[in-house]
């Protein structure tokens, strides 16, 4: 699971990711949190809906599991915000023992709203998105991840190596 503000990198780290894995002949389901964000919650990730959000959660770490379960392959990348402790820890025990990886792309508040293309925090500095992660609703950084990456120092090729180096397979 990569976890990280919004704008941090977890999307292009995870996509490349897939590439690698899938190079290697390996058999990978990028689950990413921007596109099963309005099939899994309605499109409520993130707002002021946290029992939505949780409930989001838990509905991906069960799907994981299953595509996990079917492809028997490595466990499935999820590219999504883990915004709080008890929603990754859900995902975890949804996914199974060893079958999960926590990436923290750490990469700092500045640079994510310097990057925003979307403008998503200019509009959540303005009031206009509530509970936004990192702006009025605070990004609980993890203390437990695996693999810490800044993506101000690395590329995507390099995060994605890093990951693929603490599994085994780099």
């Amino acid at each position: 699971m990569f976890t990280g503000l919004s704008g941090a990198g977890k999307s292009t780290i995870a996509a490349r990711l897939v590439e690698l894995l899938l190079e290697a002949g390996r058999t990978v389901t990028l689950l990413d949190g921007d596109e099963v964000r309005t099939h899994l919650s309605g499109g409520a990730w993130g707002s002021p809906r946290r029992p939505g959000h949780e409930r989001a959660a838990d509905r991906l770490g069960g799907r994981a599991d299953r595509q996990a379960r079917r492809d028997r392959g490595l466990r499935t990348d999820r590219a999504v915000r883990g915004t709080r402790a008890d929603a990754r820890a859900l995902v975890e025990e949804q996914a199974g023992a060893g079958a999960f990886t926590l990436v923290h792309v750490a990469t700092p508040l500045a640079e994510c709203e310097a990057r925003d293309r979307k403008g998503l925090y200019a509009k959540a500095r303005r009031g206009e998105i509530a509970e936004f992660t990192g702006i009025s609703d605070p990004y609980e950084e993890p203390t437990d991840a695996e693999v810490t990456l800044d993506t101000r120092a690395l590329s995507a090729d390099e995060g994605a190596r890093a990951v693929l180096a603490h599994l085994g397979l780099g």
